[in-house]
């Protein structure tokens, strides 16, 4: 199996005169459902599709309440979550208030395992 990927060709945003260049984008193959996964888990495990299901579905509500405490979540050799802020800069500490709070994310930091698997990736252009 292989990653696939295009290029198209973007300038530089820090320096918007600096030459065009090419830059390769993994292109997506398809998605898979929590039900999906929930089927494929079920076939290599000796735990019904039902149950499998239904933890899914309370690890992320379970997820979703830790990360909103503002937990970074571990899930041992698969990885672990965190919520980031970027925000808008004030000239002093006392100026600083929520609203200049902008953007938010949840950064998932891969385990071993998966970044074992991101250093053997094998890439296709299409």
């Amino acid at each position: 199996m292989s990653v696939k990927y295009v290029v198209s060709e973007n300038s530089n945003p820090q320096d918007l005169t600096a030459p065009r260049k090419w830059y390769a984008k993994a292109k997506s193959t398809g998605d898979v459902s929590l039900k999906e996964l929930s089927k494929e888990i079920t076939q290599r495990s000796t735990v019904n599709s039902g149950d499998t299901l239904a933890v899914l579905d309370v690890l992320t509500q379970v997820l979703t309440e830790h990360l909103n405490r503002g937990e970074i979540v571990r899930f041992g050799d698969f990885g672990s979550f965190q919520v980031t802020l970027g925000s808008e800069g004030a000239a002093t500490e006392d100026k600083f208030n929520s609203t200049l709070i902008k953007n938010t994310k949840v950064q998932f930091r891969p385990g071993l395992e998966l970044k074992q698997m991101l250093n053997n990736l094998k890439f296709e252009k299409i």
